[in-house]
């Protein structure tokens, strides 16, 4: 920390900033040979590394190496010490002659000393958001916990028939807008020119996007409303739990049906299922110690762990349920979504995911949105360094005869995420899920040629040692790396990319017992909805010859 005046630093900068002489002598045989180094003080570089370009640079003998670093070091420390105590000296002088406002030191000095020294700093205070998850975690696991997701539902509830008057004033603007335009094409090169057509297609687009924009605005601040009333309420019944003899607290955790209103879903926005395959394993992995893992395979979509199924008669509570229960715990559910490089949510899954996501309140994190804002800007502070750093070497490189085409590579994409990188959203108003890992694939993972090392395959990786540092046990991975069936996907195709990933996630399970001790996990392997039985069974046939499944064994008495 700096905390000179402006005369003591006058003084540093006279002292420092000088080039001494660095002499070392030696001999070689009969020759007496001396190296000279002029070295600016104070020195930024380390001494070792400078040691190593000198022996290099200079092509000295190997048996001074060890004489000439200690030395080098000795030299460097003694000057730094002579200045270092020039300085002092100057700075005792300037106090002594008056030229340093006394009391302006001393309370400089006091300061960083409070600043730096533990036990003066003070105690760090617990933010709301901590406060706000202890007190949930102890109501969710208390007979309160009903009441609390019976309100939930009642917030989706109102989000959901916010929507759904939102989804039908979308409907009937653009059926009004197709009508104006199909009289608009039929009068073309009658009374009306391509730019009418081109005129009436923009205000058609201007007015779909101020009734978006309208909707989008008050879905926000609904859902903020809501955030703030559930959390004051949660607040409030943990004070009230605390006294006993409040008369009003059997009426706030009382359950009533009433409240607990179903959802209609008059405007057709149900989530028709599929029917779902699933075959489940249990396996045994580790080469001393094993660990017991559990292996599901199924047909389903990505989102179906992450959209409320409305229209069970087990209702949205249950599924809700031990979402809510761990979802301050050490046993949470995450998610692998494929994704292109841009960090949005305008197209294809990404899409699909953050409808799901505004469906209901989240009451814990920020919005889909200000969460993709916050990922926007780390990224673009880690590729502008990234870029500086490879400027510098391209720079280097130019004096060396380089190449300057990894520079160019990396100003065209350099505010895009590359293959194999991921972003991580979370989330506590999903179905099943608490963390969804965004991977960036690229069309390589259609090919039927990646390998191992591909990208993909090591974002997967590296997801799962995510997994192990923060306390995710369950992680449901599309086995294929693509979310929908193309045509080139054949079943020689299907097959080989599923061999390689199990084979490669199987390592990486191998490698999670040095990450974390060996703790148990549940990986699910989910396969696209359009891939067929037959196509499912071999899979499943595959999955127990790669892992190893455990064997049951059935013990009888002898009479």
């Amino acid at each position: 920390m700096e905390i000179l005046p402006k005369k003591m630093k006058k003084n540093r900068e006279r002292f420092c900033n000088r080039e001494r002489e660095f002499v070392y002598k030696f001999k070689v045989g009969n020759q007496c040979l001396e190296l000279r180094v002029p070295l600016r003080f104070p020195v930024q570089e380390n001494a070792s590394h400078l040691h190593g370009r000198l022996m290099l640079l200079h092509n000295l003998p190997c048996f001074i190496e060890k004489d000439l670093k200690e030395a080098l070091s000795q030299f460097i420390q003694e000057e730094s010490l002579r200045d270092y105590d020039r300085d002092a000296e100057a700075s005792l002088e300037a106090v002594k002659a008056g030229e340093v406002d006394l009391h302006q030191l001393a309370s400089t000095w006091a300061k960083a000393y409070a600043e730096t020294t533990l036990e003066h700093a003070r105690p760090e205070e617990p933010s709301w958001d901590e406060d706000f998850a202890d007190v949930y975690h102890g109501l969710i696991h208390s007979p309160a916990s009903e009441t609390l997701l019976n309100l939930e539902h009642n917030y989706f509830v109102s989000i959901s028939e916010l929507i759904g008057e939102r989804d039908v004033e979308l409907k009937k603007l653009r059926e009004r807008q197709g009508i104006e335009m199909e009289k608009v094409m039929q009068e073309l090169g009658k009374s009306l020119t391509d730019q009418d057509v081109n005129s009436l297609a923009a205000q058609h687009f201007e007015s779909q996007q101020d009734l978006e924009n309208k909707w989008s605005n008050e879905l926000k601040q609904s859902t903020a409303i809501q955030k703030q009333e559930y959390q004051e309420w949660v607040i409030k019944l943990h004070q009230d739990l605390k006294n006993p003899n409040n008369s009003s607290l059997s009426e706030e955790i009382k359950v009533q049906p009433s409240q607990f209103r179903e959802s209609v879903e008059a405007n057709g926005r149900i989530y028709e299922e599929q029917r779902k395959l699933e075959e489940s394993f249990t396996i045994h992995l580790g080469a001393q110690l094993k660990t017991m893992h559990n292996l599901r395979l199924l047909r389903a979509d990505m989102l179906d762990f992450c959209k409320h199924k409305r229209n069970h008669r087990s209702g949205v509570k249950l599924h809700r349920l031990q979402t809510a229960l761990s979802l301050y715990s050490t046993s949470l559910c995450g998610l692998v979504l494929l994704v292109d490089n841009r960090i949005n949510s305008y197209s294809g899954i990404k899409r699909d995911f953050a409808t799901v996501c505004q469906e209901c309140t989240d009451f814990h994190f920020p919005r889909i949105e200000e969460q993709l804002e916050v990922v926007q800007q780390v990224v673009l502070y880690a590729r502008t360094q990234r870029r500086s750093k490879l400027k510098e070497s391209h720079d280097s490189g130019n004096r060396n005869g380089g190449s300057d085409d990894k520079t160019k590579n990396s100003d065209r994409n350099y505010l895009n995420i590359l293959p194999g990188e991921f972003y991580i959203t979370r989330h506590s108003n999903l179905s099943e899920i608490h963390v969804a890992f965004h991977l960036c694939v690229d069309d390589n993972v259609k090919s039927g040629n990646i390998t191992a090392r591909d990208p993909a395959i090591m974002g997967l990786r590296n997801i799962l040692k995510v997994c192990c540092t923060h306390d995710i046990t369950t992680i449901s991975i599309p086995l294929l790396l693509v979310h929908d069936m193309s045509e080139e996907m054949t079943i020689p195709w299907c097959l080989r990319r599923a061999e390689l990933v199990f084979k490669c996630v199987k390592g990486f399970m191998m490698e999670m017992a040095s990450w974390d001790g060996g703790v148990s996990r549940t990986v699910q392997f989910l396969v696209p909805q359009s891939i067929s039985e037959e196509m499912f069974y071999q899979l499943s046939n595959m999955l127990p010859q790669i892992f190893r499944v455990s064997s049951t064994l059935t013990l009888t008495s002898k009479h």
